[in-house]
């Protein structure tokens, strides 16, 4: 066992309780782990919080992104506090000067985003259909839709923040594909992992391998604390 901790960040349409099973194996394995809640107000707000609970962390510690989670660890830059490895986990992986909205123009909108509901406040839902369907299509329906039901809106505008210089540039990664994923499509994880020279595994998973396959998240977790510690 490492004496390394873990930071679980959810992505958006999700909390961190997303990370429940994750954070039960990692504990029975003798690791202090913190999943906290992010506001999604702002890129910069989310990466404020993730600047403060790693302040708060005892010793080094392995940083973990979901999805859009991916993209407040990688904002995290090069000088991110106790921070010594990052895990990818289905993640958007930007280098500098990209964003989100520019990548997901290239393409037509993937099925699980291809409804988004702005509302007048400019944050982004997920329609139960498309979270059930596509966003978690590996999840026992029922389940999904308690899912969807807690889900945190993402500020449509976090969707055009450019990304400064990536704390993958200074970091060791690890990147899990989801080859089934209807969110980010599969291909472009392939190459944000090859672009940051990520320890890469491919799983046949949806968008969400942390709830529908927890054990191969946890493994891929566990390969890097290997590593860092």
């Amino acid at each position: 066992m490492s004496g390394v901790n873990v930071v679980l960040v959810h992505g958006a349409w999700a909390d961190g309780s997303c990370w429940s099973s994750v954070v039960r194996a990692l504990q029975e394995r003798g690791h202090t782990v913190t999943s906290p809640q992010f506001p999604e107000t702002s890129l910069d707000a989310d990466v404020a919080r993730l600047r403060q609970v790693l302040r708060r962390q005892d010793g080094p510690t392995l940083v973990v992104g979901h999805s859009y989670g991916g993209q407040i660890v990688t904002a995290l830059g090069q000088d991110a506090p106790n921070a010594v490895g990052l895990v990818y986990v289905a993640a958007f992986g930007l280098d500098e000067g990209e964003s989100i909205g520019k990548l997901l123009a290239q393409g037509p909108p993937t099925p699980a985003l291809a409804h988004l509901d702005i509302d007048d406040l400019g944050f982004a839902w997920l329609p139960e259909d498309d979270f059930v369907e596509h966003f978690a299509a590996d999840v026992d329906p029922a389940h999904a839709r308690v899912l969807h039901a807690v889900q945190q809106p993402l500020a449509a505008g976090a969707l055009e923040d450019v990304m400064g210089v990536p704390a993958w540039s200074a970091l060791p990664s690890w990147y899990l594909v989801a080859t089934e994923d209807e969110a980010i499509p599969p291909d472009a994880e392939r190459s944000f992992a090859a672009r940051m020279g990520a320890t890469t595994v491919e799983l046949a998973s949806s968008h969400v391998p942390m709830i529908s396959h927890p054990d191969e998240v946890v493994d891929l977790i566990a390969t890097a604390l290997a590593h860092v510690g």
